[in-house]
């Protein structure tokens, strides 16, 4: 079988102004909210990570990617971010992804579409309940 042994991720942030904040990952360090809002970061690390994925399955599956092109869509209702009484609960509803690949050869796509979606880490915390504990200190 694989490899069982984790990777730990910590990453910290500081406050810059009301709307950025900067956050370091130990190897790089970039501000949230200064070009790009927070959803738009992480909508960005689901392709992101689809296109990770997707690349490690086909060099698994030889599959040679000539082009790979990913959209994520959602809706969020910010009513409830900004304390207003709504039904929406805050985050987004909902994610649509459509992938356009192009592949040299004749490539089983529906079978690399499912083993992607089966590695994927970022879809599956998506997908997938993921504990999140916040204190202070």
């Amino acid at each position: 079988m694989g490899d069982s042994e984790r990777t730990h991720y910590e990453v910290t942030a500081s406050r810059v102004s009301p709307k950025r904040t900067r956050v370091d990952t130990g190897d790089a360090e970039f501000v949230v909210g200064k070009d790009v809002n927070p959803v738009e970061y992480f909508l960005g690390s689901v392709l992101a990570c689809l296109n990770s994925t997707g690349t490690m399955v086909a060099r698994d599956m030889d599959i040679d990617i000539e082009s790979l092109e990913a959209t994520v869509e959602g809706d969020l209702n910010y009513a409830t971010y900004r304390g207003e009484e709504v039904e929406d609960r805050a985050g987004l509803q909902g994610l649509e992804v459509t992938l356009s690949i192009e592949t040299e050869g004749d490539a089983d796509l529906d079978a690399w579409l499912t083993s992607v979606k089966e590695r994927c880490p970022v879809t599956d915390n998506v997908e997938n309940e993921t504990g999140l504990g916040v204190t202070l200190d």
